[in-house]
């Protein structure tokens, strides 16, 4: 039994398991954060796009 806890304090498979863990969760974070910094202006422009557009009609459109 103890030469299993000896074996088991010495593998690092599940250090590198999370190690992706927190970097996924990193990359998720950064990736949130940067559609809510560019929601509302994106929002703003299709509206904007949403006017301009609106009521234009196309040559030869019946």
């Amino acid at each position: 039994m103890i030469k299993f806890f000896k074996n088991f304090k010495k593998d690092e498979d599940g250090a590198v398991t999370v190690d992706w863990v927190v970097l996924t969760a990193a990359v998720v974070g950064l990736g949130v954060a940067g559609v809510a910094t560019v929601s509302d202006g994106v929002d703003a422009l299709a509206t904007k796009i949403e006017t301009g557009v609106t009521g234009q009609d196309v040559n030869g459109a019946e």
